[in-house]
């Protein structure tokens, strides 16, 4: 069951739910921001795509990778409003001025290349589906998604992190993401991502370790590519105050079904091997054996 807390000066918004953040018992904060479902209607109402298009933009059912975790006691944050609405995982400027109603390019003249594909703070377009909104959106409205949903989530990571990090003396944030199945350049299916920013946002030993030991499962890992980790790493990543951040990214093939839709028996596995990974980075960052506390 989801524990509340407050904030600095924030209650627990709708954006979000939270599990074990009172006790803290553990060093590592899982965060999972792209895998929200609770479709808001004046977004469905103004969709000029098919609802089912919006399922690209998820990372479908990647709350369930976290249950593990969650099970034995790791702190998490999970969104609940969905990608579509706004994406957590990028900054409050990446907004299109294309689709926003009363903005001019002016007010956002450094535009990111995510920006310039479509999916920024609040996506505009996807690949073969075109543009997902009848109308544009009124600026105000925008401002108002920063500010009831964006904001309090990332006010909510880094209060996390910091009372981790008291009680613990270190912190480190596994973002968990899913990606469509792909390859690297040998035509080797990639099974994770693991992303630091190329170890900007956490000590490389952290994201070495992972990545043994989702290889030692069998599967094939890569770092940083094609993922390196985005605005949530830039914000929360500071190894030089000893708190830690990467990205890691699940490949959907691993644990839903052929339409990459539902989940099959085989996610509980995956999510096992993901709170196993956490036990050891809650070791390695504390020194003792994490295994009696997860009992």
């Amino acid at each position: 069951m989801a524990n509340s807390i407050a904030g600095p000066s924030l209650p627990v918004a709708p954006a979000y739910s939270l599990s074990n953040v009172t006790a803290l018992n553990f060093p590592v904060l899982v965060s999972v921001p792209h895998c929200g479902r609770d479709y808001p209607p004046e977004l469905l109402a103004n969709l000029n795509v098919s609802p089912s298009h919006l399922l690209r933009l998820e990372d479908r059912y990647a709350d369930r990778l976290a249950a593990s975790a969650i099970a034995s006691g790791f702190p998490a944050i999970i969104a609940r409003k969905p990608r579509a609405w706004i994406d957590l995982n990028r900054s409050q400027t990446e907004i299109d001025p294309d689709m926003v109603a009363g903005m001019d390019a002016t007010q956002t003249p450094h535009i990111s290349k995510k920006v310039r594909g479509g999916l920024g703070l609040v996506p505009r377009r996807l690949h073969g589906a075109g543009n997902l909104w009848r109308e544009k959106w009124q600026h105000q409205h925008i401002i108002d998604r920063i500010d009831k949903d964006h904001e309090p989530y990332h006010l909510m990571v880094a209060h996390l992190l910091e009372q981790i990090r008291s009680a613990h003396g270190s912190a480190l944030l596994l973002d968990l993401h899913s990606m469509p199945p792909v390859q690297d350049e040998n035509r080797r299916q990639i099974g994770f991502v693991i992303g630091d920013r190329f170890g900007r946002s956490c000590e490389s030993r952290y994201a070495e370790l992972a990545g043994i030991h989702f290889r030692l499962q069998g599967y094939h890992v890569q770092t940083n590519h094609p993922y390196s980790g985005g605005y949530i790493l830039e914000r929360h990543g500071e190894p030089a105050r000893n708190i830690h951040a990467f990205q890691l990214e699940v490949d959907r093939a691993l644990y839903l079904d052929e339409k990459l839709c539902e989940p099959v028996a085989a996610a509980q596995s995956i999510a096992d091997m993901i709170r196993n990974c956490c036990l050891m980075l809650a070791e390695q960052l504390t020194g003792r054996d994490q295994l009696e506390a997860a009992e």
